[in-house]
């Protein structure tokens, strides 16, 4: 995949903006309806966003250190995908609604813990953070400087798939969160999450 990177970061930062915007509409429900599950098998809405701070305590930090080490680059640069990169932000990608099943690492499974609507806070902070690091990388060549995976220190991918694994992780289980509010229960959940267009 080879795309603009001012392309590829207006794109994340709207998928980020209606993710936060999901977010703070969860905040008018009430603790037990955040931590109600739909499937008991699956997790509540507070679950999710744990499960996604618990990724940005790493991830967060390890862009921002890479970023601030990386190559500046023009406006009109291109960012070219690598293959491993492109297998992962693909993994993660909504596709009309649609997702692909995978099982979460022990570290970053919430499932049946004591939450508290403190974690749609954190994961405001965080997504601000973030928004903040994709401004950034508008100036950082995102194909040559490489990020560290939470899963193995053996790999690294390039910055640019990086942000889009991250950003298409968030969006993936906001949309799972939301389908733990009932029909009527929160009239602003419908209006986030319309079909968008992607790149890649």
């Amino acid at each position: 995949m080879k795309v603009k990177q001012g392309i590829l970061i207006e794109e994340l930062l709207h998928i980020t903006d209606k993710a936060k915007a999901t977010a703070v509409s969860f905040k008018e429900l009430s603790e037990k309806e955040l931590n109600a599950k739909k499937d008991p098998a699956q997790w509540s809405i507070l679950e999710c966003l744990e499960h996604l701070n618990l990724y940005g305590d790493f991830y967060l930090p390890e862009m921002e250190k890479q970023l601030l080490r990386g190559e500046n680059i023009n406006k009109d640069a291109v960012f070219k995908s690598g293959i491993i990169g492109n297998y992962f932000a693909n993994l993660m990608k909504v596709d009309n609604g649609k997702m692909k099943k995978m099982k979460s690492p022990k570290d970053k499974d919430p499932a049946n813990s004591k939450l508290s609507v403190l974690v749609i806070d954190r994961f405001l902070k965080q997504a601000d953070k973030l928004k903040q690091l994709l401004n950034l990388g508008r100036t950082v060549d995102l194909s040559k400087t490489k990020v560290s995976i939470s899963l193995t220190k053996l790999i690294k991918l390039r910055l640019g798939d990086t942000f889009r694994f991250y950003v298409y992780h968030i969006e993936r289980h906001l949309l799972q969160a939301q389908k733990n509010v009932k029909p009527g229960q929160n009239e602003e959940q419908s209006r986030l999450h319309e079909p968008m267009r992607r790149i890649g």
